[in-house]
């Protein structure tokens, strides 16, 4: 089904990080956090090990969470920010209703009328893979088929910026596949991608930029070919190397 929606990151980024922390008590989890996001074509490819505060990044970014020091700020109000950013999860909700209904309800929740939630689940269905899965209850997917479900919802959004949290990390490679096929769809169509991964081999596929965190720090920013020839940190030197670390 064809679409006529073009992405347009340049109105609602830069996305500013200024002294950005998270903090639980008295434990810093994050930060602080001094970097911008623009929207320079590519992916930002947020990489680190267990614990490096990737997740806590992408959710700061996103707005699931407020700094509790500092500020993150996009180029535009926050109310129109809400409306033109998604967010997709390592394990995605999903609610026990029919695959269609999932991506409908998405919709409705930004007050489209029911003939445009209908044309355009059925786009985002279809570039999906899921139109033959549209009546199906969506509790019942496999873990790919889920990953893809929400990936649709985000699709029928129309999103200017699109976070990713791990995306492909519980899937077979085939599902995996899939999955960075609809990425790829998305930078066609203009979106910015922010999405964590610990597949090294995905990172290097995708490209883009390269921001590494270690222990609640954004310790280095490179662009991936120089990150992955040549790393600037010993912690990124050894991450690279696929070495274990604290």
């Amino acid at each position: 089904m064809p679409s006529d929606w073009k992405a347009e990151p340049a109105g609602l980024l830069p996305l500013g990080f200024e002294a950005a922390c998270y903090a639980v008590g008295k434990r810093t989890l994050l930060g602080p956090i001094d970097c911008v996001l623009d929207s320079t074509p590519g992916v930002h490819l947020v990489l680190g090990p267990n614990g490096a505060g990737k997740s806590l990044f992408l959710r700061l970014a996103h707005g699931l969470l407020q700094p509790t020091g500092g500020q993150v700020r996009w180029a535009t109000e926050a109310a129109a920010c809400r409306q033109r950013q998604a967010m997709v999860f390592q394990h995605p909700v999903v609610l026990r209703r029919p695959v269609r209904a999932n991506v409908e309800y998405a919709l409705g929740l930004r007050g489209l009328a029911r003939a445009e939630r209908h044309r355009r689940s059925e786009e985002a269905l279809a570039r999906a893979g899921l139109t033959a899965l549209a009546a199906r209850m969506a509790p019942v997917l496999s873990g790919g088929e889920r990953q893809r479900l929400a990936l649709a919802r985000a699709w029928a959004l129309h999103p200017d910026v699109l976070f990713l949290d791990e995306p492909t990390a519980s899937l077979d490679p085939a599902a995996a596949a899939q999955v960075e096929a609809l990425i790829g769809d998305f930078r066609a169509r203009g979106t910015h991608i922010v999405m964590s991964t610990h597949d090294l081999a995905q990172a290097r596929r995708l490209g883009g930029e390269v921001l590494f965190f270690h222990r609640g720090r954004l310790l280095e920013r490179a662009p991936a070919a120089g990150f992955f020839a040549q790393p600037a940190t010993r912690e990124a030197a050894a991450y690279v190397r696929g070495e274990l670390f604290w």
